[in-house]
Order: C-alpha cells, then sequence, then structure tokens
C-alpha cells in the first residue's frame, strides 16, 4: 500500500510545529522536545504497521469485507493509553508547587485531543463494517446506520481527508478509511466499476 502525501506530511509538520515552539518564550517552557520525540517515535510505529496492512479483504459467505488493520488498533488504543496518563498526571502531579499552569494547560488541552483522536478512531474506523460482493457494497456505522450502494451506480470514486469515498449517480456515499485492510482492492474494483459505468454511459448516449 503506496503512503499518501498526507501521511508524510502531516507528522512533518507537527514535529516542525513543536521545534519552533521550543524557541517561542511564551512556550519555552514546554517539554515539546519530549512531545517531538514521541511523535517521532509514533510515526515510526505507524509505518511499520502500515508495510503490514493487507492489502485483500477477507471473504466471508461470498463477501469481501474489510477489516481494521493493526494502524488503526495501534492509533486508537495507543491515543487512548497517552490520554488517560496525561489526565493521570494533571490528576496527581497538578498540585504541585513546581508545575507551571502553563504545562497543566497543554498538558489537558492534549490530553483531550488525543482521547477526540481515539473516539474518533474508534467510531470511523474500528467499528464500522464494509463488505462488498458483484453487486452490493454494503456500509454500517457504529450508530447502526446501513448504508447499499449497486454497483451499477457507482459514478466515481475519490480520496479525501477521511478516506475513500464511492459516490453514486443518485448522491448517496460510502467513505471507508485506507487504512482498512482490504481498503486498496476495494479501491480498485470500485474504480473499475466506475469507470465500466462511465463507458456504458457514454456508449448509450452515443447510439441515441
Amino acid at each position: 500500500m503506496p503512503l499518501r502525501w498526507q501521511e508524510v506530511a502531516v507528522p512533518l509538520f507537527v514535529i516542525v510545529s513543536l521545534i519552533v515552539l521550543k524557541y517561542i518564550p511564551f512556550t519555552a517552557s514546554l517539554p515539546l522536545a519530549r512531545a517531538a520525540g514521541v511523535v517521532a517515535f509514533g510515526y515510526a510505529a505507524f509505518l511499520a504497521l502500515r508495510l503490514m496492512q493487507g492489502e485483500e479483504g477477507v471473504s466471508v459467505d461470498g463477501w469481501n469485507e474489510l477489516r481494521p488493520s493493526m494502524v488503526e488498533y495501534f492509533a486508537c488504543y495507543g491515543a487512548a493509553a497517552l490520554a488517560v496518563v496525561l489526565m493521570a498526571a494533571i490528576i496527581f502531579i497538578g498540585g504541585s508547587k513546581h508545575v507551571e499552569a502553563t504545562q497543566m494547560v497543554a498538558t489537558f488541552i492534549a490530553s483531550l485531543l488525543l482521547g477526540a483522536g481515539a473516539l474518533g478512531i474508534g467510531l470511523g474506523g474500528l467499528f464500522t463494517k464494509v463488505r462488498w460482493n458483484n453487486t452490493l457494497l454494503e456500509h454500517k456505522t457504529a450508530f447502526g446506520r446501513e448504508t447499499k450502494l449497486a454497483w451499477s451506480d457507482v459514478r466515481s470514486v475519490r480520496p479525501n481527508w477521511r478516506g475513500i469515498t464511492i459516490a453514486t449517480h443518485d448522491a448517496q456515499t460510502v467513505t471507508f478509511s485506507q487504512f482498512h485492510s482490504g481498503s486498496a482492492q476495494l479501491a480498485i474494483h470500485a474504480t473499475n466499476r466506475a469507470r465500466r459505468n462511465a463507458e456504458t454511459s457514454t456508449k448509450a448516449f452515443a447510439t441515441l
């Protein structure tokens, strides 16, 4: 699975931003060097797990299914665990005289962001279900909402910040994570069906 440019640009931007903030007087007292080290370690782990991501889905009773990859498990549970550690640090050492208020506020914000990220990854990745066969694509969210698309109606396949979106002629869409095992297989299949549908429509229009 080739890396998307966002997967390289975002970690580099975060690390560079932390380094720049280290030289700003207002944030110089924060442990930004340690934060940059954590980000670098996390990105190294991300790259290692990304290489292990399967490109083909799992076949079950005539359906192909996407499954969460190790990248998503690592990101979700790792972010949740780190959020708990930071919040525990605030609770147990927050009253210390040696800890500045700026550090406590920054730690609290980081904990909230990590918790929100873990929740978003869980709802958008770990607890969704996507499967397809030769005629249908089914998508079920963590809240039980189900969407079914017929391959004959697929119009386009495009990447975005949430993953990969498959759209039909009647504006129905299904978005799935590019980090799912099998996402490459589904993206290729959807692209081929969209191209075939476009060619069929063009030929039908030409015969009118």
